[in-house]
């Protein structure tokens, strides 16, 4: 850990020591990366020479406590069990600022909800959850925009797809990503027995325009006439759009707007996040040889929570969390599962620093 901490206090004295030459002081696009460097490293610093602070402190105090004088060693007792503590304290500090840090944390989200098994109840199901993420964007005080819908026939969705806007709602939001399963009587169930079925939830970080290079000669783009329930047509132009990128196979379609431009848009933006979701899963199977170490992959067939209507029951698979208030989770609180997730993964973040410190 000590050769580690040196090299950061090292690299941020080289960066300044960068910034202060007279022809990248002078010039901002060469400046920039390196001071965005600084203040990503500061507050890792700041700790960092805290530490050693305490440390040289805490070797003066272990000094005093060999002195003839028992008062003076009480004393110095007593600074010895402060500074340990402080020692700790910050210790930890600095562990939580080496953990790794996804910078898509901070953007905005697309949020993809998709009935899986259960026919008609897990269209139903879908509407619910859809509702239910409306809600806790709503306490949040994000912006919701449904980018495009798909109708069951018999209520709720077979697919909704929408746009999430608020600082750090892809962090907050993307532990959600995974299997729901939901068990409840049926509305159309007449025997009252309880049937499972499931949705599909997909969070991805919404793409910037640098995130992500598209080659038009890569795009197969398509343009036909939206339609409705029943073949009834929305309108009688061209309007719907349907994209495929070609060294992929991702294919978005849109037809909500009545203007082929916006739908275009918008199949764009769904399309560009999906392939940066797809690179950053890419990456992350690279770096860890065992993603299922992880709480949770993300895996969109990854069974993530249950649940349960009769018993008024929600279970998080991934952190073993149950609670006894589903009529409340579906109202948008989620804070608890979101929180325990966040934890789950943090001690597993800081597992890793550490062994590597090692």
């Amino acid at each position: 850990m000590k050769k580690h901490l040196d090299s950061i206090l090292e690299r941020y004295d080289r960066v300044h020591s960068e910034l202060a030459r007279p022809e990248i002081a002078s010039d901002a696009s060469a400046a920039m990366p390196l001071l965005k460097e600084v203040k990503e490293l500061t507050p890792l610093v700041e700790r960092i020479r805290a530490f050693r602070g305490l440390e040289d402190q805490l070797r003066g105090a272990h000094q005093l406590l060999a002195e003839s004088d028992t008062e003076m060693r009480e004393l110095a007792a007593d600074e010895v069990r402060r500074l340990e503590e402080q020692t700790r304290t910050v210790e930890e500090e600095i562990k939580l600022l080496l953990v790794p840090r996804d910078e898509a944390d901070e953007r905005s989200a697309i949020l993809e909800i998709r009935a899986g098994t259960g026919g008609e109840e897990a269209a139903l199901f879908a509407a619910d959850l859809y509702r239910m993420y409306a809600r806790f964007v709503e306490r949040r005080r994000w912006k919701w925009e449904v980018i495009s819908s798909s109708e069951a026939e018999a209520g709720g969705f077979k697919e909704v797809i929408v746009d999430v806007r608020g600082e750090g709602a892809y962090g907050v939001l993307k532990w959600e990503s995974g299997v729901h399963r939901v068990q409840r009587v049926p509305v159309t169930e007449a025997q009252g027995r309880i049937h499972t079925s499931a949705a599909t939830v997909a969070v991805l970080p919404e793409a910037e325009a640098q995130d992500v290079q598209i080659r038009p000669e890569d795009l197969r783009v398509q343009v036909y006439r939206a339609s409705g329930h029943g073949g009834q047509h929305v309108n009688t132009t061209d309007s719907a759009v349907r994209i495929t990128h070609i060294p992929s196979g991702i294919v978005v379609a849109i037809q909500d707007e009545r203007s082929q431009i916006k739908n275009r848009a918008r199949a764009m933006k769904i399309l560009t996040s999906k392939l940066l979701a797809r690179a950053r899963e890419e990456e992350a199977a690279r770096v860890s040889a065992n993603r299922r170490t992880q709480v949770g992959s993300g895996d969109r067939s990854e069974k993530i929570r249950t649940y349960n209507f009769p018993q008024n029951r929600v279970t998080d698979h991934r952190v073993d969390l149950t609670l006894y208030k589903l009529d409340r989770v579906m109202e948008g609180d989620l804070d608890e599962f979101i929180e325990a997730l966040r934890l789950a993964d943090r001690t597993r973040r800081l597992q890793g620093v550490e062994e590597a410190a090692r």
